[in-house]
């Protein structure tokens, strides 16, 4: 696996166990529809929550929320109405991003950032 894979995969983990520690229930994982993939897939209360997780070793380019532009968040809205029709699910829905950055000396440094984007009409690739 290589490298940027294996951080990607260590961020994600850590999203769980943050968003689990916070009261949301993981639903699903890498959740796929076609080429599109939604990272984690969760409820708290009555929202499903659609999280892209964003991982870096450094913040040397950035926070790695800046990453979650304008097509990411596309894609995301489209991979996120196939799942509500895939489920059937009747709860609110809300995109949030978890950033994660994380060094080598010490704790990984975790920000949530809830309803990180709205859907628009503009953004819906229907």
């Amino acid at each position: 696996m290589a490298e940027h894979n294996r951080t990607g995969s260590h961020g994600e983990q850590l999203a769980c166990r943050y968003l689990e520690e916070n009261g949301f229930e993981v639903l699903e994982r890498n959740w796929r529809h076609g080429r599109h993939e939604l990272d984690i897939i969760a409820r708290k209360g009555r929202e499903l929550v659609i999280v892209e997780v964003k991982t870096r070793t450094s913040d040397a380019h950035g926070q790695p929320a800046e990453a979650v532009k304008k097509g990411k968040r596309g894609l995301m809205i489209k991979a996120a109405n196939a799942y509500v029709q895939a489920t059937g699910t009747d709860l609110g829905l809300r995109f949030d991003i978890v950033s994660i950055i994380l060094h080598p000396s010490g704790k990984p440094y975790i920000h949530h950032i809830p309803d990180a984007f709205y859907p628009t009409t503009h953004d819906r690739p229907f």
